[in-house]
């Protein structure tokens, strides 16, 4: 595998036959996630590339050694290959032909941030190339590849910062660090649930825009919020579209459609799977029974 970390927003596809292709698959300020298939083999000469931002990898398929300054790695299925930004690396594949990857690149700001919430330390570097596949990790893994098939923004958004800290979390055999909420997070948090109620329907809602309702950082914001209310700003956005779709089915005959294009949801399928979820029956016999 090549090219794991170009610039965010630089992603590359062409190059000589077998060179890895890049797919985009979800992008923000300060992230993005990208599919990696390379089809190189023993007879492809590995050559010297560099890291845009750091960069964690999850391998998806085949195999391949991966050098850096922090050491090797035979890179197989389930192992994670970490990077750190602006420094360089190789990628050869001496032993088998071709992997799939996919790879997700931070900015520096975030992940600094990330960094001294878990490990308590500024400035932190990825101090080893890789992280082997251990079963601690594999639903971190699992993760970055379902985040590929994730349409929901506000998903999306506050799973990036959450898989990072886990992921640095077993890199450096540290725990996040925990502090009480302020009266003041508070304040900001309360601003957010009303925004939220205000907002619920509202498709695109993203944890870049409830962060700036609340003036703080997205990742400050994303653990202030799971500590301060007990669930994450996606479930708890969840909840309330669900209850208001629950309230206008029993209480309404519009159609199922209408209920949830109107409460956020942004297509039937998705609204039939999570209503049944949460109350154990589907739209319309939850409404023949009077909810």
């Amino acid at each position: 595998m090549a090219r794991h970390a170009v610039d965010m927003g630089e992603l590359e596809s062409d190059g000589p036959p077998g060179a890895p292709q890049a797919r985009t698959i979800a992008t923000a300020a300060d992230w993005d996630i990208a599919e990696y298939t390379c089809h190189y083999g023993p007879g492809d000469r590995a050559f010297e590339e560099q890291h845009g931002h750091y960069t964690i990898a999850a391998v998806m398929q085949g195999h391949f050694t991966y050098r850096t300054d922090n050491g090797r790695g035979l890179m197989q299925p389930g192992a994670l290959l970490l990077g750190n930004q602006g420094k360089c690396f190789e990628c050869g594949h001496e032993h088998g032909i071709g992997d799939r990857c996919i790879a997700l690149h931070i900015a520096p700001q975030l992940f600094d941030e990330i960094a001294a919430s878990v490990t308590g330390a500024l400035n932190y570097k990825f101090r080893r190339a890789a992280l082997p596949p251990m079963p601690g990790l594999l639903p971190q893994v699992a993760k970055i590849e379902t985040l590929a098939s994730q349409g929901d923004a506000l998903l999306i958004g506050q799973s990036v910062p959450t898989l990072v800290a886990s992921i640095l979390s077993a890199a450096s055999g540290q725990q996040p660090t925990r502090r009480a909420a302020t009266a003041r997070d508070e304040r900001r948090v309360s601003r957010v649930l009303s925004y939220l109620q205000a907002n619920a329907s509202k498709e695109s809602l993203g944890l870049d825009e409830l962060a700036d309702v609340a003036i703080m950082s997205k990742y400050h914001f994303l653990r202030t919020f799971q500590q301060t209310v007990g669930v994450t700003p996606h479930q708890y956005l969840l909840n309330l579209r669900l209850r208001g779709a629950a309230v206008r089915l029993a209480t309404t005959s519009e159609p199922v459609t209408k209920v949830a294009l109107d409460n956020g949801f942004g297509d039937l399928s998705t609204f039939n799977d999570r209503f049944r979820r949460v109350f154990g029956t589907h739209p319309l016999a939850y409404r023949a029974r009077g909810g």
